[in-house]
């Protein structure tokens, strides 16, 4: 019965309003979080810091971006690593041309640029939708892999289209050990769920969720679809973006046009149906899943005896992929974080059954 939350009244506005209602949730959320932010760096090693735990919150944030406008607004987009690369290379522009240029600001211009070219790619979802929309989103993936290849500007005249960072800072402080690099890759991600989280619960995430849910019937109440489409574009072109910068400058330090391709989009979309579409906590279940599973496919057979080579692990990853989104698609659309939602819903009654 810890759960439960017999006497805990609102009282006002404010308290009605709150992100999380129950206060074991608040509670548990400020324990993960002191957890991440004190314990982990005291306790991972160098290599979970580096393998597991900051492609996990990137790749979470970059999901948190897509389920935007997936999840919540309904436009399906296939394109989602080329906005990444545009994160990532506007960023490193700015740094090489301007090498003073903080940190922090090249990240957040990485993500403003990626907003624009979110914005312009958006822009065929006024007219088109569904299967024919994706088609338009995965056009923006061909066209800029072509781009960076392509156009010797943007990458400085590397003729692979290969770049790197240098040493890192933030206003003053190192990153570059692991450890710092994850607590700064945590900071974004905090701040960045918290932003989304708000901002689905607002009259933009409101007409959002009408325009996904049936975008005819959200005009004719007035809704402005130009406006609710395009700003989900912007919203979530620039948080992938800012992903896309945070992947190439903290997790891989060096990087070509082929860390950002096709795969990397249905990776991400892969998350988000596997975690939940229209659930910020379903970005973080699915980025868990898809960094976790080819370590798991790896290690498990040979704690069992059953050694597989690099080439059928890799393989077996693909079909595990394939085979669970078609389960969850038939089974439990929502992904893990309906599967959440149902066992609070249960801690909430336990042990009555009803």
């Amino acid at each position: 019965m810890f759960y439960r939350e017999n006497g805990q009244f609102k009282t006002s506005y404010f308290e009605d309003q709150r992100i999380f209602k129950v206060r074991q949730d608040r509670v548990a959320i400020l324990a993960i979080v002191a957890v991440a932010v004190l314990l982990v760096p005291m306790l991972a090693s160098d290599y979970l810091l580096r393998a597991v735990l900051i492609p996990f919150l990137v790749l979470s944030l970059a999901a948190i971006g897509l389920n935007i406008l997936v999840g919540y607004c309904g436009q399906i987009s296939l394109g989602t690593g080329a906005f990444m690369a545009v994160g990532a290379y506007a960023a490193w522009n700015l740094g090489v041309r301007i090498p003073e240029t903080p940190l922090l600001l090249q990240i957040l211009v990485g993500g403003a640029c990626a907003t624009a070219i979110g914005v312009l790619f958006g822009i065929p979802s006024l007219r088109l939708r569904g299967l024919y929309l994706a088609v338009s989103t995965l056009a923006a993936q061909f066209f800029l892999d072509w781009a960076f290849l392509r156009i010797p500007a943007l990458t400085n005249h590397s003729t692979s289209g290969s770049v790197s960072v240098g040493t890192l800072s933030f206003f003053g402080l190192p990153v570059e050990t692991a450890t710092q690099k994850y607590l700064f890759c945590l900071g974004f991600v905090v701040v960045f769920a918290l932003i989304a989280k708000n901002l689905v619960r607002s009259g933009t995430g409101r007409q959002w969720m009408a325009v996904r849910d049936m975008d005819i019937a959200a005009g004719v109440i007035g809704i402005r679809l130009a406006y609710a489409k395009l700003t989900a574009f912007a919203v979530s072109s620039f948080i992938v973006g800012v992903a896309g910068a945070l992947w190439g400058f903290i997790h891989l330090g060096a990087w070509e046009p082929l860390a950002f391709s096709l795969d990397r989009s249905f990776q991400l979309l892969f998350m988000i149906i596997i975690g939940g579409l229209g659930s910020i906590a379903g970005s973080f279940f699915g980025a868990a899943f898809i960094v976790l599973l080819p370590i798991v496919l790896t290690n498990v057979p040979e704690f069992f005896g059953l050694p597989l080579s690099v080439d059928t692990a890799a393989h077996l990853e693909h079909v595990v992929f394939g085979a669970l989104i078609v389960i969850f698609l038939i089974a439990e659309p929502h992904g893990l974080a309906r599967l959440w939602s149902i066992g609070r819903e249960k801690l909430r009654l336990w042990p009555f059954p009803h």
